[in-house]
């Protein structure tokens, strides 16, 4: 967790970084940015860059030939020994932004680098260094005063709720290849890629939000690909699997294999092909499943709203399915030719 609350923005730059696929270049800002003299502008700022993080998800600097490799990784420990200024590095990394902006769908825009001090992250205070793009501009509306009349007009800028891409580096854990927390709230798919793996370098940090968020994953895929309806599991068993895989890990501090077969699982055959399906996620997905680990109550939090219990008829009803599998029913109505689910209930709300 994230507490910005006594943070202080010791040094801060802008350059504006072009569209590489149109042929645009950057524009290097000549100074640092002074903002200290307006304490507004800072407080936006903070807010600006640090609360679109709020999961707990972690990531490290990462290289095949090794950390040194990795060129933000090697930038960022300059700054936190103080070899290189700030504005010097930053003129490095926004090269090297540049240089990795090949897809098309990755506009222009804004390009931020700031040194912040006592940042508390999970408790300890560390310094920490951001790296941010907006890319983004929205119009707003201005309402001004001429003559004695109020007047309208226009005015493009930035939406501070909405941080485009952004990264923080807590110097911390230097060793693993830092503390670092990232986001991409614009691209999807494979140019949202380059962002955190071909910019930055950035592999997940193996705590247990990380085993957490794996093994629901793995959960939910095992009911999509496996436990379903080409095996013959109506879709109430499927909806009830994922009712119970989810509610074990919202009520339980520590998870266990062993115990999730027992409660969750239950059939010995199914058991069997979950094992199975489990070995070809870990394979396929190049992640590792634990058998036992701290849960994170975060990464629960974050996938509950993945984990549809919804019976969806035709585009007529939406049956919402919590508990209680034994009160539905399902047939064929031969005189309509149509299926039909059967629903006991003892209270009506």
């Amino acid at each position: 967790m994230i507490d910005n609350s006594q943070l202080n923005i010791e040094s801060l730059v802008v350059h504006q970084i072009g569209c590489r696929a149109e042929g645009e270049n950057i524009r290097y800002s000549k100074s640092l940015l002074n903002f200290h003299d307006d304490e507004s502008v800072e407080d936006v700022l903070k807010q600006y860059f640090f609360k679109p993080f709020k999961t707990e998800a972690y990531f490290n600097f990462d290289h095949p030939e090794g950390l040194e490799k990795n060129v933000a990784y090697s930038l960022a420990q300059k700054v936190f020994d103080g070899s290189q200024s700030l504005y010097d590095v930053s003129i490095e990394v926004a090269n090297l932004l540049y240089q990795h902006s090949n897809h098309p769908k990755i506009r222009g825009g804004e390009f931020y680098m700031g040194l912040f001090r006592n940042v508390v992250v999970d408790g300890e205070v560390v310094d920490a260094l951001g790296i941010f793009k907006s890319e983004n501009k929205e119009t707003f509306l201005k309402v001004f005063l001429k003559d004695q009349n109020f007047e309208l007009g226009t005015q493009e800028g930035i939406n501070i709720k909405k941080l485009d891409k952004g990264c923080i580096i807590f110097n911390t854990e230097r060793e693993a290849g830092y503390k670092v927390c990232s986001v991409d709230n614009l691209n999807k798919g494979n140019e949202a890629r380059f962002w955190s793996e071909d910019f930055l370098g950035l592999k997940p940090r193996e705590d247990n939000y990380y085993f957490t968020n794996n093994y629901l994953q793995m959960c939910k895929g095992f009911v999509g690909e496996v436990f379903n309806e080409e095996n013959d599991v109506p879709r109430p068993d499927q909806i009830e699997f994922l009712n119970r895989s989810m509610d074990f890990f919202d009520k339980r501090d520590n998870f266990s294999e062993k115990e999730f077969e027992r409660e969750v699982i239950r059939q010995p055959e199914v058991v069997d092909a979950f094992q199975d399906y489990k070995n070809f996620f870990e394979l396929e997905k190049d992640v590792p499943l634990k058998e036992d680990f701290d849960i994170s109550q975060s990464a629960v939090k974050g996938e509950k709203r993945n984990f549809k219990s919804v019976l969806k008829l035709d585009k007529n009803f939406h049956v919402y399915v919590h508990g209680k599998r034994q009160y539905i029913e399902k047939g064929f109505d031969n005189t309509k030719g149509l299926n039909f689910y059967k629903l006991y209930y003892e209270v009506e709300h």
